[in-house]
């Protein structure tokens, strides 16, 4: 099957594509498309779960959406963050965003490579003592959990971002040769907007391994699964794919 058009579940890149020399050397067409949209939670949400944010001594950020969530929600509690409190972040480009809010030291800052189990590397016995409180959008509370309470990390999760689905009823999916889902979120907005869709030839491609399990649960076939030794982007993974057909 010749690949002719390829529709990506995220935004228009702002800063040039990764995908510019697929488009160029293999003839194809890109449509990005955001598949669904990130709310911060109300004040009233918020209060319902009942979590108290000074109960905790380190708080752990997945995404520049929860740090800025988290923020307002303690401005609108009036809580005052001490300057004694850690934070570890899943990527450095996280831990940096953190510059908007908080005076920077690498001291009270650390940061993974980019997934929810390097989190738990960078704590190690060092900061095992810490009281942990995970900010998490609703659909990667419960894979935060699992890896905390494994590791027995005293923890509590409070969700600060939800996931709402795009309407994409405009959308004529079937009209491309393959989709890239970069989030179960992703998946969860097909299954709303197009609740009779059958895979059929239409090939999908996943990043992340959250995604690829969500991506099975539904019984749909992944084709492309990154990120992979070899392929640590989607963009890299295409290429790798087309190479070979």
């Amino acid at each position: 099957m010749k690949i002719k058009k390829i529709l990506i579940s995220q935004p228009a890149p702002a800063n040039g594509s990764p995908y510019t020399e697929l488009i160029s050397k293999y003839k194809i067409g890109i449509d990005f498309i955001p598949f669904f949209r990130v709310e911060p939670v109300q004040v009233k949400e918020f209060r319902l779960q009942k979590i108290n944010i000074l109960d905790h001594t380190a708080i752990v950020f997945s995404s520049r959406t929860a740090i800025d969530a988290f923020f307002k929600i303690s401005e609108d509690l009036r809580i005052v963050i001490p300057e004694t409190m850690k934070y570890f972040c899943v990527s450095e480009a996280i831990a940096l965003y953190l510059q908007k809010y908080i005076v920077y030291r690498k001291r009270k800052i650390f940061f993974g490579n980019g997934s929810n189990s390097s989190v738990i590397d960078i704590i190690g016995a060092k900061h095992k003592g810490e009281n942990f409180l995970l900010t998490v959008t609703d659909n990667v509370k419960t894979d935060l959990n699992k890896l905390f309470t494994k590791s027995k990390l005293k923890h509590s999760s409070a969700i600060l971002v939800n996931t709402v689905p795009c309407d994409l009823k405009e959308v004529k999916i079937n009209t491309y040769d393959m989709v890239v889902f970069y989030s179960p979120s992703d998946i969860k907005s097909l299954l709303e907007n197009y609740p009779e869709f059958k895979q059929e030839n239409l090939l999908f491609a996943t990043y992340g391994q959250t995604t690829l399990k969500a991506l099975k649960a539904a019984k749909f076939t992944p084709e492309v699964v990154a990120p992979t030794p070899e392929a640590p982007s989607i963009a890299r993974a295409l290429a790798l794919y087309f190479e070979q057909k």
